[in-house]
């Protein structure tokens, strides 16, 4: 069984584990599948980058470099700005850009 990954941007006062294999199996659905990918706009987030997670095993793309946990690389993939601070690389000011744009 892997560790729990966590997920400290919930309202509630109590912060959240997600097992290691769902945050992989989300960011997997967010990249790799078309149609979700789409909807959420994460292809179009993504396309041109790396994403590299610090935190687990995984790994996306081609291009200039976006690392950070998996956490923030799904919530900026899904359109999320509070967590761009939180990323680093050369891929950061793209990805800034296509949230705000």
């Amino acid at each position: 069984m892997t560790a729990p990954v966590s997920l400290g941007r919930c309202t509630s006062p109590q912060s959240r584990q997600v097992p290691e294999e769902r945050l992989l199996a989300a960011l997997g659905v967010v990249t790799v599948y078309p149609g979700v990918g789409g909807v959420v706009g994460a292809k179009k987030r993504s396309g041109g980058l790396r994403l590299v997670a610090t935190d687990v095993d995984w790994s996306h793309g081609e291009g200039s470099d976006v690392r950070g946990t998996g956490e923030a690389i799904l919530l900026a993939l899904t359109g999320r700005p509070v967590v761009l601070d939180e990323l680093t690389g050369e891929g950061v000011a793209t990805l800034r850009d296509r949230i705000a744009g």
